[in-house]
């Protein structure tokens, strides 16, 4: 199957049921007055995690999701079915982003973790909400509120808590194969591994950990280059870094170069990754020339070794199990006292429990064009089509009552600044209500 890690789908939230009216009529009760119930809500549309998903391949060709919409309201006062919400399930790590603003929407890390994504619409109310001295018998009623519509991008970042790094063909894969059940692809060139593999690990004392196997870098990964940031996004989720350099020579390239370009990359793309516990591993010490090189690279690491810290380095080899069972104990030691990432964090458990809300009265975000095409004035904003789209312009009062909403939101007096006059036309957007502007 393949490793699917970023795709972009679009949710369309239920709309709400439209109120309706009515008025009561029975014998012996006289003036009953209006009877007419609200609509339902609409649907909702969350994210929920789920285990069992490795990666987003269940995205790649379905992309469109819908709520369903509420039902209308009924006579009695009776307000109409709410829709149910629909769920749709990801992976651990995913990273969920709002494609049209770049707004950061949630980081879904925990099994059953769930994330609002797309609202539905509340319900219109129906003629029995509108009942006043003046009017006891209004012939009033809401259609329901469009639901969302929302376009937004899914990232999947691997959860693991140890991440193998290195350059291509460093042993990275043959080391998982080594030490899990895992079955990565292993062969004698460079680019074998292009998705992550995971494996989980148990070692002896019934300690155990996730250990990701993760694309090899080239010099410029962090602009790019290569398999580039498909391998550094990975990289972030991981609490121990395990550094994999190749001490076989074969390459003919020299460990420490390539142990400090790995390190260079890593800096670029986030340094805070460079904070994390680190081991250096030499990895192929089986190899006729591996002890002199390992000697140097060893002396080399201890003269500078690029970190904060001095880094702990071991030798390995995974073919002869050489050194392995070492490394992985020492692994989880780092694991029992590493900090957990930031972004396994949940918002909720940094905010306070107090809350101010504060009161700020905003003008309408509305905008009058002229359209020659449609030879009309075109009037949009989201307040303005919401208020379009919920009025029932089937009865005269809602019509009135949406001409007085539109003089109070200030709409007339921007028609006038704009240069109407008196027989225009004017659309509101996303609607099919056409009206003749009167000054």
């Amino acid at each position: 199957m393949a490793f699917v890690d970023q795709a972009q789908v679009e949710l369309k939230a239920g709309k709400g049921g439209d109120g309706i009216v009515s008025f009561r009529h029975e014998k012996f009760v006289a003036m009953g007055g209006p009877f007419g119930g609200d609509g339902g809500h609409g649907g909702s549309i969350y994210l929920k995690v789920d285990e069992g998903l490795r990666t987003l391949m269940d995205f790649r060709y379905n992309r469109h999701f819908k709520a369903q919409s509420g039902g209308k309201g009924g006579t009695k006062g009776m307000t109409g079915a709410s829709a149910e919400d629909k769920v749709i399930y990801v992976p651990q790590g995913t990273i969920v982003t709002d494609a049209d603003t770049g707004e950061f929407l949630g980081d879904m890390v925990y099994e059953g973790q769930t994330l609002l994504v797309a609202r539905g619409g509340r319900g219109g109310r129906g003629n029995i909400h509108f009942a006043t001295p003046a009017n006891p018998a209004p012939e009033l009623s809401e259609n329901g509120e469009p639901g969302q519509v929302r376009h937004i991008k899914l990232e999947l970042r691997v959860l693991a808590d140890v991440g193998l790094v290195g350059f291509p063909s460093a042993g990275k894969s043959t080391l998982l194969s080594v030490v899990s059940n895992a079955k990565p692809k292993i062969a004698a060139y460079h680019f074998t591994t292009i998705n992550p593999n995971i494996g989980m690990v148990r070692l002896p004392d019934d300690r155990d950990f996730v250990m990701a196997d993760l694309p090899g870098l080239i010099e410029g990964a962090s602009e790019g280059v290569g398999l580039g940031f498909q391998f550094l996004r990975h990289v972030e989720r991981t609490r121990v870094i395990l550094h994999l350099v190749d001490m076989s020579g074969i390459e003919g390239q020299d460990p420490y170069t390539q142990y400090r370009k790995i390190l260079t990359e890593l800096a670029q793309y986030d340094e805070t990754i460079l904070e994390r516990p680190q081991i250096v591993v030499a990895t192929k010490m089986d190899m006729p020339d591996s002890e002199g090189l390992y000697e140097d690279f060893v002396r080399q690491v201890k003269a500078d070794s690029g970190l904060k810290t001095e880094p702990k380095i071991m030798a390995i080899s995974a073919v002869t199990h050489q050194g392995v069972d070492a490394l992985l104990r020492e692994t989880a030691d780092m694991l029992d006292k590493a900090p957990v990432p930031e972004s396994y964090k949940l918002e909720e458990e940094t905010d306070s429990d107090d809350k101010l809300y504060k009161y700020e009265e905003k003008e309408a975000d509305i905008s009058v064009d002229w359209n020659a095409e449609l030879k009309c004035w075109l009037i949009s904003g989201p307040e303005v089509e919401k208020l379009g789209a919920m009025t029932n312009l089937q009865r005269e009062a809602t019509v009135m009552r949406f001409a007085r909403q539109l003089r109070h939101m200030g709409v007339d007096d921007k028609l006038r600044e704009a240069g109407a006059k008196d027989g225009d036309d004017v659309r509101i957007n996303n609607t099919n209500f056409v009206f003749e502007y009167s000054d």
